[in-house]
């Protein structure tokens, strides 16, 4: 959408809410999750995420950042930023780690205050937006990293390390702060289980107790993405226990009707007290008096439809610069000398000319995934900022490396490193690790592929997280930690490049947030500051020259564990897997649907037999709702193939919600190497489910393999299909070991074979 599409969005949101039949019309505040600029509109300036302003560790270039995100955010309308994040990363398996500042609280604190000041500024300005403190509290804690999952700590240690950021955003003004998804299960100092408080949302204690009474926060809390739902006993659209526990304005994006219809009659029934509701309605109030939105909307002031509004490429490319972590420079190969006459920099990796793996999660899309360059008009990727310096002729590109000739080469650089992610999706559920080429063997291949051929090897890492890499770190003879650096791939060129009279002309300056691992069992220690040899807080200069001898490359033995699970579709598909829709007859073209959350595919284009979009069942855009009007199937193709038989007892395990029952016979197959099928026919079963209740489904492998299917080389684990009308959604697709066993696994009695 363009600039002017977001704003008059915002104008007739407003204009909507004026029209209200009430005495006092109530202006309305629209929130967007700005995290790293105003990063869900096309050419705005995306910053580096918050990872990599921990490196930079400048309050003022926070602040700044924050004033210009502000300033983009007004000019589409809107007067409210989900930020800043106040997370102290204790796992960096979670996969939102790269927005959080650093596992420092101290950091967290000074860095979350600063960008605080700077989005709300002097409120009712025009430059001004509300802030939110997020996400309250301990989210940064769970267990082993998971997204959502369990803080275990004694209440000293949440208030000492998760509390921290909280504090200073309070301090610093902040209006709005968001409820966690997270729950506490509160400790003494020992470890041992005093109380388990649940779900945040529904935490009394933490909610008003702390937050409202003993800080003093007078603002309003707000709930995340239907977390509500997740408090026991309640559901999306009607839950007295949070509602009590201290949330004020629940974000209830489907169900919102149905929400105010509950809430009404869970205060008729005294279940919510009118004082709670009177409470929440006055902090709201506040909030909106104090943002001076009963003066002047926030689509309006001198900042909106400004164009201008959007760009801070000059700060942002600054904020690069800064946040760069210079590990290794052997030889002091850093900064690069200019090439001279017939000579060139040879640029390898999948990063160099991506602005997608650039720019990270929470970018155009939520997870950052299906977005091409194209969709940066404002923003450079790093091959794009070499080519700008040096010329084009001076810059060579070979994605992958094979065949390359480094003859007339001075130096390669490589720019490797994670694929976007945002949270679900990017964590790395225990036994997983930090090891990077378990996770993308592709980037040691094309170091493989320049290293040790007489010719210098610069590594950048794009990461959103410090990576377990000494295999990459060994092949490399200076290595630069990237981070998630935005659209100003520019920045990386200033500091991997002398200027042209041969100066340093930027020195590296950024510390790493978060110590570096370099083994399992510094990963697993959880924050330190003195594990070598990158402790938090290590970063050389140009001038640096005591070199770094070679790193132990041993696999992490716990990567070649048994394995318990197999991922196929979690969101998105998962690596190695696709998921597409197909005709059953040929007639037209197989398509793969892609990770944009936000599509709605219906194929073919002509008349539509399949349209896939995404839905919800547990969390937020975790599922694919399939709607079939004619002859058509769903599947999950695997490259390459899969060894399913590494899981013993095993079962294809999924969550369905059947939303309309089906009119014709629906199969699901599995296919193996050489065409190899075995189909169960799913018709009786679906008609048995009822309506709009999720269930999870377990299929035993052992049926598949009965009908001749090779577990050892499956090509397509999953295809659903069917000729005629069925509606429902899908979400968690894996392959479960053990899962066979299960008392409500599924047998050849309720899943007859497909004759061949």
């Amino acid at each position: 959408a363009s600039l002017a599409d977001w704003l008059a969005l915002a104008r007739a949101y407003e204009a909507a809410a004026l029209a209200a039949d009430v005495a006092t019309p109530i202006p309305l505040i629209w929130g967007t999750d700005a995290v790293h600029g105003h990063n869900n509109l096309v050419g705005a300036t995306i910053f580096p995420h918050n990872i990599g302003l921990g490196a930079a560790a400048d309050e003022a270039l926070v602040q700044a950042i924050g004033t210009a995100t502000a300033r983009a955010i007004r000019a589409s309308g809107i007067g409210w930023a989900f930020a800043p994040t106040l997370a102290v990363v204790q796992d960096a398996r979670w996969g939102r780690t790269y927005e959080s500042f650093s596992d420092d609280p101290a950091l967290v604190a000074r860095l979350g205050a600063a960008a605080v000041r700077g989005l709300q500024g002097t409120l009712g300005a025009d430059d001004s937006v509300l802030a939110c403190a997020k996400h309250y509290i301990g989210d940064g804690g769970t267990d082993g990293g998971r997204d959502q999952g369990i803080n275990r700590a004694s209440a000293d240690q949440l208030a000492a390390v998760h509390g921290a950021g909280y504090v200073s955003a309070l301090a610093a003004g902040v209006q709005t702060v968001m409820a966690s998804f997270n729950s506490w299960q509160q400790t003494d100092a020992a470890g041992s289980l005093v109380h388990d408080h649940g779900k945040l949302h529904g935490s009394h204690f933490l909610l008003t107790e702390v937050l409202k009474q003993h800080w003093g926060f007078d603002g309003l809390v707000v709930s995340d993405w239907n977390g509500v739902g997740q408090v026991t006993g309640c559901s999306n659209s009607r839950c007295a226990a949070a509602l009590n526990a201290g949330i004020d304005m629940v974000m209830v994006p489907e169900l919102w009707r149905e929400f105010i219809a509950d809430t009404i009659a869970l205060v008729d029934a005294g279940e919510v007290p009118m004082a709670r509701i009177d409470d929440a309605v006055r902090r709201i109030l506040r909030v909106k008096l104090r943002a001076g939105l009963f003066e002047q909307a926030s689509s309006q002031g001198r900042w909106a439809g400004r164009a201008d509004a959007l760009a801070a490429r000059a700060l942002a490319r600054r904020a690069v610069r800064q946040s760069l972590v210079l590990l290794k420079n052997n030889a002091g190969v850093l900064p690069l000398a200019r090439p001279q006459a017939g000579q060139r920099l040879l640029v390898v990796g999948k990063s160099a000319d991506s602005l997608q793996n650039q720019t990270g999660g929470w970018t155009l899309t939520w997870q950052g995934t299906g977005n091409a360059n194209r969709d940066f008009p404002n923003g450079d990727s790093v091959l794009a900022g070499l080519r700008q310096a040096l010329g084009e002729h001076r810059v060579a590109f070979s994605e992958t490396a094979e065949g390359v000739d480094l003859a007339d080469v001075d130096a390669v650089i490589a720019v490797l490193g994670e694929t976007p992610y945002a949270e679900g999706a990017g964590d790395i559920p225990p036994p997983g690790t930090l090891h990077h080429s378990s996770h993308h063997p592709e980037d040691l291949a094309v170091l493989q592929r320049v290293a040790g051929r007489g010719v210098p090897v610069v590594t950048l890492l794009l990461t959103g997280r410090p990576l377990l890499c000494n295999d990459l770190i060994n092949r490399s003879d200076a290595v630069v930690v990237g981070w998630l650096p935005g659209s100003e791939g520019a920045g990386v060129a200033d500091l991997l490049l002398r200027d042209p009279a041969g100066r340093v002309a930027h020195d590296y300056s950024g510390r790493l947030p978060f110590a570096w691992p370099t083994t399992v069992e510094a990963q697993e220690a959880g924050p330190a500051t003195t594990q070598p040899p990158f402790p938090r807080g290590f970063g050389l200069r140009c001038g640096d020259t005591t070199p770094l001898g070679l790193l132990d490359e041993r696999r992490p033995a716990v990567t070649d564990a048994a394995p318990t699970e197999l991922v196929l579709f979690d969101r998105v598909a998962q690596p190695g897997a696709s998921l597409r829709v197909g005709s059953l007859d040929g007639h037209w073209h197989e398509a793969d649907l892609g990770d944009d959350l936000n599509a709605v595919i219906a194929l073919p284009a002509a008349e539509p037999a399949i349209q896939v979009s995404t839905v919800q069942l547990h969390t937020q855009q975790d599922a694919r709702q399939v709607r079939w009007v004619g002859p058509a199937r769903l599947l999950i193709a695997c490259n390459p193939q899969a060894r399913l038989d590494a899981l013993a007892h095993a079962a294809l395990v999924f969550d369905l919600q059947l939303t309309q029952a089906p009119q014709a016979a629906v199969t699901l197959a599995m296919v193996s190497e050489g065409g190899n099928t075995g189909a169960l026919d799913l018709t009786p079963l679906l008609h048995r489910l009822p309506l709009h209740q999720v269930r999870t489904l377990k299929l035993p492998l052992a049926l598949f393999a009965a009908q001749g299917v090779d577990l050892s080389r499956v090509l397509t684990p999953f295809s659903l299909a069917t000729t005629g009308a069925l509606t429902l959604s899908l979400a968690r697709i894996r392959i479960v070991a053990d899962a066979a066993r299960d008392a409500d696994a599924l047998t050849g009695a309720d899943l007859p074979p497909v004759p061949r």
